[in-house]
Parts: C-alpha cells; structure tokens; sequence
C-alpha cells in the first residue's frame, strides 16, 4: 500500500490558463496529473492559496461552495468554468480548533466561496470533483515563521487521509513573465529554484535549520526578484510546516517560460 502523501506544494501557473489548452502551462498540467495519479487518493482536501489573505487564520465552512472567478481579462469561457466539489464543515471546524489550541487566532466563514487558486489545480488533478474541499487563508502579516505555525498546529491532518495542498508559485514576479527573457533575469530565477529545492529536499538539514532557512528565505539568492511579494511563496511553508521533514519528491518544470517547481512531503 503507497504511503499517505501529507502535504504538496504546487504552483499554480497563470489565472485559468491552464484549463485553456495554453501551451506554456502544459508541463505543470502534466505534472499536476501525474502527482494526483501517483497517490492515493485523499478523503478531503484542505487547500490554502495564495488568493485569499486575513488578518486571522479563515477558514471556508459551508457545504457546497461557490467559485470564485478572481481574475481579469480572459475569454468568456474563463468564467463559466465549473467544480462542484462539496465542503466538509466538520474538516473546516476541526482546523479551526486545531489552530485555537495552537494559540493561532481562527475563524470560521461560511460566506466565502473558493478562489481560482483552488478549483483550477483541482481541477487538473481530480477532475470528478468527488472529494470535499475546505480552504484555508493566509494571515496577512505575510510572516512565514507565523505560517509554519500554522502548518505544525495541522500535523495531525497530515497523519490522516486529510491531503493539505498549498497552491501558490515558486516563481511569481508578474513583471517579469511578460518582459523578455535576459541572461539576468534566467540567472535569479534559477538560482532561487536551487536553493528552494536544497532547502526542501536536502537530508542533511536538521529541521531546526530548515525552518530557519525558509524564514529567511529572503536573503536566498534571487528572492526578492523571483517575489518581490511573498504570498505566492507562504503556502509553502504552511505545508512545510505540516509535515517537518524534508520533501520526498521534487517536481522542477517550466511553466510560463520561467523555471517552478512542486513539493510532495
């Protein structure tokens, strides 16, 4: 019997790009497929994206969520894109719980609907919508030390059939995807891939350096170039912080002509 996978970071590609036969993301469909195909298939699916930021932990708990179409500018049939996945009330009330005990500040919200950072991977990777769905905000103190917390507060998810999904970009300077391409930035952008993938991936850390690694994930070379704002980099840590080892696989693709990459812990 495969292992239960606890945690994966995905990045995302570009709005709904992806569901639109765009040819620079057909790598990251592939692997997104790939990975779902891989595994066992989970029993409910807390999702965070990069989409949606609180000043406290929130968290989606309503039984059949609408979506979100939080993008701009893209064909008709962008927005008339459907995933009917349930919610999980019960799932949405025990994170909450977890992150109390935790000492995290939580609440519920059982408004708001699932953003493109959610339906558009899941989309991909469980295209029956057959497994319930909860989504988790970032906290918009962006403090990656307060959402590897968060991810350790979740552990006992993780040891579950529960498959956290943090859904962002290892690479997400919008600038840059629609400038050309230079020897400069291909450098920066490479160089931060590296260093994320040997701080994930490496057993030679101890978690104690890892996590102090990707708190300063800042000082990395070529950071602030490849985020010049971190929220597509945070869910990340969220799902290092559920599972505090190092990865056991490492996915390095090309999406959008800039070198990303997935984690699966």
């Amino acid at each position: 019997m495969k292992p239960l996978v606890q945690a994966i970071f995905i990045s995302h590609g570009g709005g709904p790009l992806p569901l639109l036969g765009d040819p620079a993301h057909t790598e990251m469909v592939s692997c997104l497929q790939g990975i779902a195909a891989g595994m066992p298939q989970p029993e409910a699916i807390l999702m965070v994206s990069a989409h949606w930021e609180e000043a406290v932990a929130a968290v989606t708990a309503q039984g059949n969520p609408a979506l979100i179409y939080d993008y701009h500018g893209f064909p008709p049939e962008s927005y008339e894109i459907q995933y009917p996945c349930a919610g999980l009330p019960s799932l949405a009330r025990e994170v909450h719980q977890l992150l109390q005990k935790h000492g995290i500040a939580a609440r519920l919200d059982e408004e708001r609907g699932l953003d493109h950072g959610v339906f558009v991977p899941l989309k991909i990777m469980y295209p029956e919508a057959d497994i319930p769905c909860v989504q988790l905000s970032l906290v918009n103190t962006l403090d990656p030390a307060q959402h590897i917390a968060i991810g350790r507060a979740l552990k006992s998810l993780g040891e579950r059939n529960v498959l956290v999904i943090g859904s962002g970009f290892s690479f997400h300077n919008m600038r840059a995807f629609f400038a050309p391409d230079d020897e400069g930035s291909s450098r920066l952008n490479h160089a931060f891939e590296d260093w994320l993938v040997q701080v994930c991936s490496s057993e030679a850390y101890t978690e104690e350096i890892r996590s102090r690694l990707l708190i300063g994930w800042a000082e990395a070379p070529g950071a602030r170039f490849c985020h010049p704002r971190e929220e597509h980099l945070l869910p990340l840590h969220v799902c290092y912080g559920v599972a505090q080892r190092p990865c056991s696989e490492v996915f390095r693709i090309n999406i959008m002509n800039k070198a990303s990459s997935l984690y699966v812990w």
